[in-house]
């Protein structure tokens, strides 16, 4: 009996010990981790920047759901999170192959921020809430390769609290749309863009030189 006793209260504290270390890894909380993901995101999401989008789509189709919109783009976000490297790994291609390609997104997001151009160009929306505004508007091509690439830089957890805090920032921008687009004005919008595009282009040149080693390795 002391045997076994012994040697269940070694299995005992091997789990425990093997649970809580787990346990650590998964809960690697690092607020400045947040900090950098989430102000990535939101030069990346640019849902400021997109409020004439909002309100003339408001205009043309009368009432946007905003929690349905915020919701469903969120749960796509995270979806993809976890999703995208078994997709990327089903066909082949690697995580640091597809961070580099990742900042060559994020560059010409930058530009078109900073310069005020327009290289990529939606399709005339027909319909609001999910469509435009979940997916592509919020959560779209750009944003969804953001997320896969800042997962080969930083832990899932902090990634997945800056994606909350970034939608529940979505969320209050499309209720005030109309109030921050008086308040800010066409000049102030403009500032608080180029202000996030030239963040947004340091960013990926730091991503594209953390990841460009990985490819020939």
């Amino acid at each position: 009996m002391d045997f076994i006793s012994k040697k269940g209260l070694t299995l005992l504290f091997t789990f425990a010990h093997l649970l809580n270390t787990k346990i650590k890894s998964m809960l690697e909380i690092d607020f400045k981790e947040i900090i950098t993901v989430g102000m990535v995101l939101f030069a990346v999401i640019d849902i400021v920047g997109s409020i004439p989008i909002i309100v003339n789509l408001r205009a043309k189709v009368g009432h946007i759901e905003s929690e349905k919109a915020s919701i469903v783009a969120g749960m796509i976000m995270i979806v993809f999170l976890f999703v995208g490297e078994g997709f990327l790994n089903l066909i082949g291609i690697d995580v640091h192959s597809f961070a580099v390609a990742g900042s060559f997104v994020l560059f010409f997001l930058a530009l078109e921020m900073i310069l005020g151009i327009r290289i990529y160009r939606d399709e005339e929306p027909g319909s609001a809430s999910i469509v435009p505004l979940a997916f592509p508007l919020i959560a779209g091509a750009g944003t969804m390769t953001t997320l896969l690439s800042l997962r080969s830089q930083f832990h899932t957890i902090n990634i997945i609290i800056a994606i909350l805090l970034n939608i529940i920032l979505v969320y209050v921008v499309l209720k005030s749309s109309k109030k921050i687009e008086t308040l800010l004005g066409e000049n102030g919008l403009g500032v608080v863009r180029k202000t996030f595009g030239v963040i947004l282009l340091a960013i990926a040149v730091k991503l594209f030189a953390a990841n460009v080693k990985g490819l020939f390795v």
